[in-house]
């Protein structure tokens, strides 16, 4: 199965094939219904096995000694209506 599209009749016939082809391969399909998309078959995502460490590399300190209750003296560049500066 190379499509990335198919019709709901057909899904129906192959589902189970379309789901392993879907996990194997990493890409989506998209089931359609008189010709518009009505579903999206995509793979599913490792959820992490726990709430502690699930953020690790996501937020970063700075400092240690910073106080993360106190009001931050800078406009963000979302409020001054700018582009963001990512690394």
């Amino acid at each position: 199965m190379t499509a990335s599209t198919m019709n709901a009749t057909e899904f129906k016939a192959h589902c189970l094939q379309v789901m392993d082809e879907v996990a194997r391969t990493g890409q989506a399909v998209t089931i359609t219904k008189r010709g518009k998309p009505v579903a999206r078959i995509v793979p599913a995502r490792e959820d992490p096995k726990e709430a502690f460490g699930a953020l690790k590399g996501w937020v970063v300190a700075t400092d240690p000694n910073d106080d993360l209750i106190e009001p931050v003296e800078v406009e963000w560049e979302v409020i001054a209506g700018t582009e963001p500066n990512l690394p």
